[in-house]
């Protein structure tokens, strides 16, 4: 059963396996740095759905499948679904699960939600609340620039802070099973408020969530970044990744030798116009999924603390003039199980 290290840090007793992993997208991050790594490409964002609130919930749903039938079992097979999105009510994750026929946990972290979804999972397995669990979460441009700014046929310019919702989606099954990628430590964030009210400038927004929850880690560890082969945040983008990296080096702890971000991995910020960078709960998701676990999975990243960061407002607070709260939860990856480290 896992056991408290600190304040904020959750130390796995039996680390748990990530057994089973897919990520899925669209045109544009098929044309980016990252495409050939997706499981699943759908050239029309559609996903043949008449809506884009039901292709994002046929995105999830695709995903959720591939990464059951890659872990070698079925849908009646998993003792609870987590999962969420960024759209009212997440019905763009309850929908695409409403016939799966599996329990489900419905979770809002915004663009936090796959590190949300996914330390629950393990920490459900470790304790043995499930034997199997899965982790999901899911983005649409479409639908969260409807949502959250304007309808497309409204044609607004964008500013150069503004980041690109990816239209993307992942998934991950967890199980007390011996294998790589294993979770090891996770660490719950706290909400982090710097009177942000920009709603183009999510990662001003995010960035002091994701030094908050590092320093936490590393104040419970007793680590420092160097410890790590990479820092993997969310979707801070290019304006959020300079600000963290500036709280972290005034702070003696510099992480710009191993961090990377997912909003800036994802896309080519020159050829593809999507400013300063990725965004949405798909972001961190696809890269994890796409690109980081099986690099985990093969030994060629041993340890690596991923971090989700969620800017946590709503248009009905943005509408009210409300500053925007920021989340990040960490898990700590690895290549191994941990328990070498115990022997004397």
């Amino acid at each position: 059963m896992a056991v408290r290290i600190g304040r904020y840090t959750l130390k796995l007793d039996r680390p748990t396996s990530i057994i089973g992993y897919a990520a899925a997208g669209s045109r544009k991050e098929a044309k980016g740095p990252l495409g050939k790594f997706f499981d699943y490409i759908d050239e029309d964002s559609t996903f043949g759905e008449k809506t884009w609130e039901k292709a994002e919930s046929t995105l999830q749903k695709c995903v959720i499948n591939k990464a059951i039938k890659k872990a070698g079992v079925t849908p009646g097979d998993i003792d609870v679904l987590l999962a969420g999105d960024l759209l009212n009510q997440c019905i763009g994750s309850t929908y695409g699960a409403r016939q799966m026929g599996i329990p489900y946990v419905g979770l809002y972290g915004a663009c936090s939600t796959m590190a949300e979804s996914l330390l629950l999972a393990a920490l459900f397995t470790d304790c043995g609340l499930a034997s199997r669990c899965v982790a999901a979460t899911s983005s649409h441009f479409c639908s969260a620039e409807r949502q959250f700014r304007f309808p497309l046929e409204y044609g607004g310019q964008r500013t150069p802070t503004a980041q690109w919702t990816v239209t993307g989606a992942g998934a991950c099954v967890t199980a007390l099973q011996s294998g790589a990628p294993y979770v090891r430590e996770v660490t719950i964030g706290t909400i982090e408020d710097y009177g942000i009210c920009d709603i183009n400038n999510m990662g001003a927004a995010m960035a002091p969530a994701a030094y908050a929850t590092l320093l936490h880690y590393f104040n419970d560890t007793g680590t420092r970044p160097e410890d790590f082969d990479l820092i993997l945040t969310g979707d801070l983008g290019m304006i959020g990744t300079q600000l963290l990296h500036q709280l972290m080096d005034e702070a003696k702890l510099s992480i710009t030798a191993n961090h990377k971000d997912c909003g800036l991995l994802i896309y080519d910020r020159l050829e593809q116009d999507v400013h300063a960078g990725g965004s949405g709960c798909g972001c961190a998701a696809s890269v994890l999924c796409a690109y980081i676990l099986p690099q985990l999975q093969e030994g060629l990243l041993k340890d690596v603390l991923f971090l989700a960061t969620g800017a946590m407002m709503s248009p009905t607070s943005v509408q009210q003039g409300e500053s925007i709260p920021g989340i990040a939860h960490l898990l700590h990856l690895s290549h191994t199980d941990g328990k070498e480290d115990n022997i004397c």
